[in-house]
């Protein structure tokens, strides 16, 4: 969670507890309920009465998904039930103490799952804008940094092009004979000649190096 007021970052919050709205147990439930992750999110929003599933911990969430099933509550429920725990627990842990107002801008790969943006519209009372490409927010950011950093700077840029991912690298390792240490180094080679190593106690080998 990042909290901008003004263009600046005031606050910033990570997930410190599991189950706290993660994808992978969205996933790993879509697939106990056998069926694909896009139906549970369609499936979110059809649960009328949801029930109240505990979303400290994806064993307890487990559990009581399974026994409200077993009490014959709808499935549509449950799900959007589940929903509701993790922004819930989303919104108690990481959002702890923030100062969360409008525009909200819910980015990342739980951002497709529709029951989770109804669930948190819902506890925040607000409208949550999902953008474009949201679940690549963090890498468009990354690179558009870069290329600001790059402009400024007017360097050239290091990028060798896509053609990179068929270079052929080569990787061995050594022992370090700088100090009585001896650690045991991780070389990556290209074309036999040394581009980057690691694995020792200090930075002797530590990014890219000279070749032998």
């Amino acid at each position: 969670m990042i909290i901008i007021r003004d263009g600046m970052v005031t606050d910033f919050g990570m997930n410190t507890v599991c189950a706290a709205g993660t994808g992978s147990f969205l996933d790993h439930q879509a697939a106990r309920l056998k069926m694909s992750i896009e139906e549970l999110s369609r499936r979110a929003l059809l649960g009328k009465k949801p029930v109240r599933i505990a979303g400290r911990c994806t064993v307890f969430a487990e559990s009581d998904m399974v026994h409200q099933q077993q009490t014959g509550h709808n499935v549509d429920d449950i799900i959007y039930g589940l929903c509701q725990a993790l922004a819930r627990n989303y919104l108690n842990d990481v959002g702890s103490g923030k100062d969360i107002r409008p525009p909200v801008v819910f980015q990342g790969g739980v951002a497709f799952n529709r029951g989770i943006v109804r669930a948190l519209e819902e506890a925040l009372g607000t409208d949550i804008i999902v953008p474009p490409h949201h679940e690549v927010m963090g890498a468009i950011g990354a690179a558009w940094l870069v290329h600001e950093n790059a402009v400024d700077r007017r360097d050239a840029s290091r990028f060798r092009g896509f053609g990179v991912s068929e270079t052929e690298f080569e990787t061995s390792s050594f022992e370090c004979r700088a100090c009585p240490t001896a650690c045991e180094i991780v070389r990556i080679s290209e074309d036999h000649r040394t581009i980057a190593g690691w694995g020792g106690r200090c930075d002797l080998w530590e990014g890219a190096v000279p070749g032998d």
